[in-house]
């Protein structure tokens, strides 16, 4: 029973008033238009999103996950952000069962409080964007390799090369999950008896992980490896590996982790002593340890480290690839130390109690205002389909940080589709969207606005807290260079 009010729990703080708070911005128009042209085979892409930093492409198996939805719902981009929250709960109840599988019934319903109320995840649940479901993601091919090296059988090598390839696709910093993989290979290979068969698996799982990214491949080599290129100089040119100091680097990085848990600050020290308590039990246990254990505590280590020597931000959605790993890891040894004494059970309950009040309690949707983003959008895209009247539009966005793609995504709908920035196509009008004062539109510093020629403000109106200039060319001349 207390395991069914859990996932109840779960399923209720992913869909509850999920239309008045979904996220709907920039990336989720620019994924809503690309699936829009999947499901009415305009254009099947073999790419998918850009990394924000060196425009590496990930794989497009996110956009074809979730293009049914879109369809489902009838183009209304809900769609999206359910499918979402629905691979979401799907993921939650698979690895919950797992865990109950290769462990116990204590250990998988302390995991299963772990994922069904940290905010992270919950909030990771309720929009669509790539590195979402990540979590989930990444603890399957974790799995599907610890069952290839339990079973020998062909049948792991694939699905674990294929849910490896869908998390390198979801996210590149999938690719740390390399780390545990090869700690536990090497180990496998000089244990087993059977090399070859071995070696023959890991093949079949680089096969299954290339034909998985295939679109990918073929993009590279159709585009000069485009993709490679820009991957060798994100790391040779971009400054992405951290000059820091590597304990300063580890300590923020550690910082930012247990804080996302946690979601209040964490004083390093506890942090630091969390982490070292666990390496202890390892010790002290590691003849008892379940392989899958060892596995995922590897895994949390080695991301940790090798994440510390990236420069990047610490945002919360960056450690997708451990969060559910750390959870198993901590439910087994809570698991372990309630064995021992009711003290333990005590001390445990208050801790959950504390975990749960931390992170609920951030949960804006459950008494917060709409936001209504995707209201927003269509009220401003059908106020711009009127004024547009059917004619060639150029349209751009201020401030510079702002971007038009959910609006862009219903306008799309209605048949309406601006000039090509990117072919600087330059039509009679221009319709600039500010959500910012003060706004910049004459002589403006953006290229997206000067790109028009000298202007002149033709008429400006306010929808939905937005701004709308339109913009005509003065004297009927445009911008000389183009």
């Amino acid at each position: 029973m207390k395991t069914l009010i859990v996932f109840i729990s779960a399923i209720f703080l992913r869909f509850y008033r999920l239309a008045d708070f979904v996220t709907f911005l920039s990336d989720q128009g620019r994924d809503a238009i690309i699936v829009k042209r999947i499901v009415t085979l305009q254009h099947l892409p073999a790419i998918g999103a850009s990394s924000s930093v060196g425009q590496v492409y990930l794989g497009p198996f996110y956009y074809y996950l979730i293009s049914p939805f879109l369809l489902l719902f009838n183009f209304n981009p809900i769609g999206l952000a359910f499918a979402v929250a629905l691979f979401s709960v799907i993921g939650l109840y698979i690895t919950y069962i797992i865990v109950k599988k290769e462990f116990d019934v204590r250990t998988a319903f302390l995991f299963l409080l772990f994922i069904s109320f940290s905010y992270v995840n919950i909030v990771a649940s309720r929009f669509s964007w790539n590195p979402n479901l990540l979590p989930f993601f990444s603890f399957l091919t974790l799995y599907f390799f610890y069952k290839l090296l339990k079973t020998k059988r062909i049948l792991f090598s694939i699905v674990f090369g294929a849910f490896f390839s869908f998390s390198f696709q979801l996210h590149y910093l999938a690719a740390l999950l390399i780390v545990p993989i090869l700690i536990f290979s090497a180990m496998e290979f000089f244990q087993n008896k059977k090399k070859l068969m071995f070696i023959g698996n890991i093949f079949i799982s680089i096969i299954s992980f290339v034909f998985f990214s295939f679109p990918l491949v073929i993009f590279d080599l159709r585009h000069n490896f485009l993709n490679f290129n820009n991957l060798l100089r994100l790391f040779t040119q971009e400054g992405v590996v951290s000059k820091a100091s590597i304990l300063t680097r580890l300590n923020q990085t550690v910082g930012a982790f247990f804080s996302n848990i946690t979601m209040s600050p964490t004083p390093l020290y506890i942090s630091l002593s969390i982490l070292a308590g666990l390496i202890v039990i390892f010790i002290f246990l590691r003849k008892k340890n379940h392989v899958l254990f060892n596995i995922h505590l590897i895994n949390v280590y080695s991301y940790l480290i090798a994440f510390s020597f990236l420069s990047s931000a610490r945002h919360p959605h960056y450690y997708h690839p451990i969060y559910l790993s750390f959870f198993l890891v901590l439910a087994h040894v809570f698991s372990l130390l309630m064995s021992k004494s009711s003290v333990s059970k005590i001390i445990i309950f208050i801790f959950f109690a504390s975990y749960i009040a931390f992170n609920v309690r951030n949960c804006y949707f459950l008494y917060g205002k709409a936001t209504s983003q995707i209201r927003q959008a269509q009220k401003v895209a059908d106020f711009l389909s009127i004024k547009i009247e059917k004619k060639p539009f150029n349209i751009a966005t201020w401030p510079v940080e702002f971007f038009e793609d959910q609006y862009l995504y219903f306008l799309e709908l209605k048949g309406l589709i601006p000039a090509d920035r990117a072919k600087r196509e330059i039509t009679e009008q221009m319709f600039v969207l500010c959500a910012k004062e003060p706004c910049r539109i004459i002589d403006s510093p953006s290229w997206n606005i000067s790109m028009f020629g000298k202007a002149k403000i033709d008429t400006i109106w306010t929808v939905e807290g937005i701004k709308i200039y339109k913009l005509i060319h003065e004297n009927n001349t445009r911008h000389p260079l183009l």
